[in-house]
């Protein structure tokens, strides 16, 4: 079987096409990507500008259309925290079915949190234990711990990458006092949501996924050979509090040269880091495993389960 994932982000549009059926793992077959970075559209009513909901026309109908040429047997798409509280959101999701045929599902964000830890938990095994996950977007930050194949708790706080940016760091490089005000209002928000969170019941594995995740573990990470297994990579809070200023002294431009960093992350790439320790400082986690599964794998995974 062969299955299309169209995920509408605050950062980019993206279709992924697997072969897939149930109780096999999917294997990736084409990607296909259009840097959108919706938060730049948002107008200060917060509605989606009339050249941004064009921008996802285009988007979602060009990617559409590949789909079809791919033959894929069904599409799954879904929409996140930028459809979501678009204050336009509801006709936008009127008019992209309207022009492009596309129906979006649009995902709360304790059904993101649900489904990126469904997907980190098949990737990683019962053998694992209890998890906590942290996963960034462009829009939110999702936080979910468990011992099951659903998390018990599920969080998400308004602290992705792209809007922290958009919110706090207006020069480029920012300025220290937009990076303190950054974490500052981090620490605020992150204070609150730990409150879900039972201090009795820590987890035996802290677990990071999302592009943002990944790019910064390239950068700051290690990783080792286990085999059998693979390639297991992890980032320790010590490295990611020595980029963050490092990063943060460069412009957008000078990052892109450095390992992980693509054209489509280097202007969010500090407010994520910046984010992802604070997240990290404020649960205690030391070192963060990465998981190459998230939310896309998560609505596959979902999706064939209800086949079989």
């Amino acid at each position: 079987m062969r299955l299309g994932v169209l995920d509408v982000g605050s950062n980019t549009v993206h279709l992924l096409v697997v072969d897939a059926h149930p109780g096999a793992r999917p294997g990736p077959l084409v990607s296909h990507k259009v840097v959108l970075r919706l938060m730049r559209y948002l107008q200060p009513d917060g509605s989606i500008s009339p050249e941004g909901v064009q921008a996802l026309l285009d988007s979602i109908g060009s990617l559409a259309k590949r789909a079809a040429a791919e033959g894929i047997d069904a599409l799954l798409p879904f929409a996140t925290s930028a459809l979501r509280e678009a204050a336009n959101g509801p006709e936008t999701l009127e008019l992209i079915a309207d022009k492009t045929g596309v129906q979006l599902q649009v995902l709360t964000g304790e059904e993101e949190g649900r489904l990126t830890f469904f997907a980190v938990r098949r990737w990683l095994g019962w053998s694992a234990g209890g998890i906590l996950l942290l996963d960034i977007g462009g829009g939110s930050l999702e936080i979910a711990r468990g011992n099951d194949e659903y998390p018990d708790v599920s969080v998400s706080v308004p602290l992705g990458a792209g809007r922290s940016t958009v919110g706090f760091l207006h020069d480029d490089p920012p300025l220290p006092a937009q990076m303190s005000a950054l974490k500052e209002h981090a620490r605020r928000v992150l204070g609150k949501a730990t409150k879900s969170f039972p201090a009795t019941q820590a987890p035996q594995r802290a677990v990071g996924s999302s592009k943002t995740i990944r790019s910064l573990a390239r950068l700051a990470g290690s990783t080792t050979e286990i085999p059998g297994i693979g390639e297991r990579t992890v980032l320790r809070r010590v490295d990611l509090k020595d980029w963050v200023p490092r990063l943060a002294a460069m412009n957008a431009e000078a990052r892109q040269s450095l390992p992980g960093i693509t054209a489509d992350r280097t202007f969010q790439i500090v407010a994520g880091g910046l984010v992802l320790y604070e997240a990290m400082r404020a649960f205690d986690v030391d070192e963060l495993e990465v998981s190459p599964w998230a939310l896309r794998e998560g609505i596959i995974l979902r999706y064939l389960d209800a086949l079989d």
